[in-house]
């Protein structure tokens, strides 16, 4: 999966006045990337007064409501707020992109010979996962809700996707990300001439 740059995010948590550990009193928020779930961190526009689960346009272009999007933010730097929000959030995101997510059910594939993307999901067992392939190579599934009918006992796909989103945002080190955007990797030190032979 191609990671772009994000265009839309949904808020997590507003502060008009800045975190309390802040010295300048500036509004802050914070916020969910609706394609790669990247945390990131905004300032609004003078006046604009934003609400959790309101959907702003972060991309490239001019920007109605954000003045500046400050960067990505790891899980552990989210307010008590963000974190009370998360969950019901990227449900949200999952809920209303079905068909994005139906896409990873009919063509996820193994990531090693004994394992699976499918069981990465929270509550995914070999058994279903093996009975899902079954099922799909007979007919892809054509909704989310199909999979509960057709592999008796699957966890609920949405619930599941949710978990296994979070649990991608909470451990930086997971080596495989099947909806979060990995970590940024740590940039090489620049030298103004050239690298220091030691």
């Amino acid at each position: 999966m191609k990671m772009t740059a994000e265009e839309k995010a949904l808020i997590l948590d507003f502060m008009p006045t800045g975190k309390p550990s802040a010295s300048k009193t500036e509004a802050i928020a914070q916020a969910v990337g609706k394609d790669f779930f990247t945390l990131l961190e905004i300032v609004p526009k003078s006046g604009i007064k934003l609400a959790v689960g309101e959907e702003v346009y972060v991309g490239k272009d001019e920007r109605p409501k954000i003045e500046l999007v400050k960067g990505r933010i790891s899980y552990k730097d989210l307010t008590s707020n963000s974190l009370s929000e998360l969950e019901d959030v990227i449900t949200k995101i999952v809920s209303e992109q079905k068909e994005k997510y139906l896409a990873f059910f009919n063509t996820s594939r193994a990531i090693s010979l004994r394992r699976h993307q499918l069981e990465l999901l929270p509550g995914m067992g070999k058994k279903h996962m093996l009975a899902i392939l079954d099922e799909r190579e007979k007919k892809p599934f054509a909704s989310l809700e199909e999979v509960v009918l057709r592999v008796k006992g699957t966890p609920e796909p949405v619930k599941s996707i949710v978990k296994r989103i979070i649990e991608e945002l909470e451990e930086p080190e997971d080596k495989h990300y099947l909806f979060v955007r990995p970590p940024a990797e740590p940039r090489p030190m620049q030298y103004s001439h050239g690298p220091r032979r030691f």
